[in-house]
């Protein structure tokens, strides 16, 4: 498996994406629950790859991507070869980015001693999705960018 297994949930949101995919595979639902009940492995086996392949879609459209902590702030710009980054982080003990004064601290106080803010880039040409999937799996977020996109413009003027 190249990813991870979609949830129970996540399969149940996805049902007629996944009629459509076993019926690609010439399987109907008389021969469906006939796998699951007799062959559960085999029935592994095809969610698996139906996850995989949700994986790849979902991560193929996927342009920006944020990790908050409680003193850092990883913000992604994904692009087809390369990802950009800023790392935001304070070495104040007081301030918490996960909560809504932290953030407010941090607009109050994002070009001051307390801030520090890297901009990093990376190639990512050889396999794109599975990079960022290993973002995700350590506690990234799929996003629009605001973040982002107003500190790229706060740092370029």
């Amino acid at each position: 498996m190249k990813y991870t297994r979609l949830t129970k949930e996540q399969l149940e949101e996805m049902h007629p994406e996944f009629i459509n995919f076993l019926a690609t595979q010439s399987i109907d639902k008389k021969e469906w629950d006939d796998i699951k009940s007799n062959k559960p492995e085999i029935a592994m086996q095809e969610i698996d790859v139906f996850s995989d392949m949700i994986w790849d879609k979902a991560l193929s459209n996927v342009r920006f991507i944020d990790h908050f902590s409680a003193n850092f702030i990883f913000l992604f710009k994904c692009e087809e070869h390369n990802v950009f980054s800023f790392v935001i982080n304070t070495n104040n003990k007081k301030v918490d980015f996960l909560t809504k004064d932290g953030i407010n601290w941090l607009s109050e106080n994002l070009f001051s001693d307390e801030v520090e803010i890297q901009k990093g880039k990376k190639d990512i040409s050889q396999d794109r999705n599975q990079s960022l999937f290993s973002i995700i799996k350590q506690g990234g977020i799929i996003s629009k960018g605001e973040l982002f996109s107003k500190l790229e413009h706060l740092i370029n003027n």
